[in-house]
């Protein structure tokens, strides 16, 4: 195999050196030997602005080394997102490669409070910009096949860390991922119209979701989201540790999550629809979940389970722009359906959220095993559930119940418990709400209200409940 060392071209690791030439140099020169491995020594950090890999190259971060990203923001100048310039800048690249490996024990630090504003308390401030957001996204890979990333850590992302675009057959294994929790949009990985990839062993720390599936617009051409397993992964995000959407323009498909334990998060596992395209036959097992409330900076209300399917705001909404199809007012909205949740266990402030804009959307999701403990455990007001990014109201409900559930068909929840923990507030309310659910069937559901004076199980508008057993 062919080894390149970025010093042997010329690489400085010393406080100001931008080293993007001289790691460009040794990706180049390992690519026309035919490939091989791009080392990384350890020591100081090597300060980097933006390069592009290439195929058959494997970047090697022995132990002890960190590529760090440099702290100027005039040398971010490539949009992550083609010609929608709002969203953050590319560092590390690629597209149309294959053969790509990130190995060894080193760390990629995207530099994240560089490019950030003041520090606020439960957040940082966002720097104002002109024509493009130059905060970069640590990794993106575009229409890439054959990527491995195993055994590093990625740390201190300004926007999302790993962002792969129409990539087919990656694999990423043993890595941690550190970002700032108060850093807005620092997602963890970001799997963006990619087919047959695999996650597993990772610990994930972010400011935004930590695994987040999705189909954007802006690589419309790169077709579905599917095939994908995610297991053995330890998640804490400020926002939503798994996510699916909400950016969703194709289908996101047969996708498995297993054996996953989620601490300290806004929000555990989310199903967030906005726009036309579907999502189907997703199965979450094995699943351990604790959330608790944040200000809303940050969506979600300490929701441990959330499946939504609502239009996205209207074209003159700040969170539309580029979400929308070309010309369009109004967003589509894609059904949701074929989705299972099997042997969670669920503590949080909040219960568990199904919404949609009508009972078509959501269809044949199944709850089995689900063990649920509702107890207040912050400050921060509850009550309601967030419905963000969403033409309609941001926020809906007049209480925390255990299930809280508005337009659904065929709705299934067996073996099920809810309990309430010893700090109830009086927007604390029944085991089960359903409003529109046809048909809602129970089997072996256990739970009571919060209070003695409130019905366990609430039913509303055109519900059809059938309970097998008690």
């Amino acid at each position: 195999m062919n080894i390149t060392n970025i010093n042997d071209f010329g690489a400085v690791n010393d406080d100001f050196t931008n080293n993007s030439l001289a790691i460009q140099k040794a990706i180049d020169h390992c690519a026309d030997l035919g490939g091989g491995k791009v080392v990384i020594p350890p020591g100081k950090p090597f300060l980097s602005g933006p390069f592009d890999l290439k195929s058959n190259i494997e970047l090697h971060l022995e132990q002890g080394a960190v590529l760090k990203a440099y702290p100027d923001e005039d040398v971010y100048t490539k949009s992550a997102f083609r010609k929608n310039l709002g969203e953050g800048t590319i560092w590390i690249g690629g597209e149309n490669l294959s053969q790509i490996s990130f190995t060894g024990g080193g760390t990629i630090d995207g530099n994240g409070i560089f490019f950030m504003g003041d520090e606020l308390h439960d957040s940082y401030e966002l720097k104002p910009f002109e024509t493009i957001d130059p905060r970069p996204h640590i990794l993106t890979l575009v229409s890439c096949k054959n990527v491995k990333m195993h055994g590093i850590t990625v740390s201190n992302a300004a926007y999302w860390a790993l962002h792969f675009i129409g990539c087919y057959d990656v694999s990423i294994a043993n890595i941690s991922i550190y970002n700032d929790i108060k850093v807005r949009n620092s997602d963890g990985i970001d799997l963006d119209h990619c087919q047959n990839v695999r996650i597993s062993n990772c610990h994930i720390e972010s400011g935004d979701d930590c695994i987040c599936l999705k189909n954007r617009r802006e690589y419309e051409e790169l077709g579905p989201c599917k095939n994908i397993v995610i297991s053995n992964c330890t998640l804490i995000s400020t926002s939503c540790a798994i996510k699916i959407g909400s950016e969703n323009m194709d289908a996101i498909s047969h996708v498995t999550f297993n054996n996953c334990i989620i601490t300290g998060s806004c929000r555990g596992i989310g199903i967030q629809n906005r726009d036309e395209g579907t999502v189907s036959d997703i199965i979450f097992s094995n699943i351990m979940v604790e959330c608790k409330q944040f200000s809303d900076v940050w969506w979600g209300m300490a929701e441990p389970i959330y499946i939504t399917a609502y239009p996205r705001a209207s074209h003159n909404h700040k969170d539309a722009g580029w979400r929308l199809k070309p010309g369009a007012k109004e967003a589509g909205i894609g059904k949701v359906s074929n989705i299972t949740f099997a042997n969670i266990r669920c503590k949080s402030e909040n219960g568990i959220f199904l919404g949609a804009a009508s009972t078509d959307l959501l269809d044949n999701i199944r709850f089995n095993d689900i063990d649920l403990e509702v107890s207040k455990t912050t400050e921060y007001p509850g009550g309601y559930y967030d419905c963000r990014p969403c033409k309609d109201d941001d926020f809906i409900g007049e209480q925390t119940a255990g299930f809280y559930m508005v337009n659904a068909s065929n709705v299934y929840i067996s073996n099920t418990t809810v309990n309430w923990g010893a700090q109830r507030p009086d927007y604390y309310g029944n085991a089960l709400y359903a409003e529109n659910i046809t048909p809602l069937v129970l089997d072996n559901f256990n739970g009571t209200a919060a209070f003695e004076h409130l019905e366990s199980i609430v039913k509303k508008g055109k519900t059809q409940l059938e309970k097998i057993a008690n």
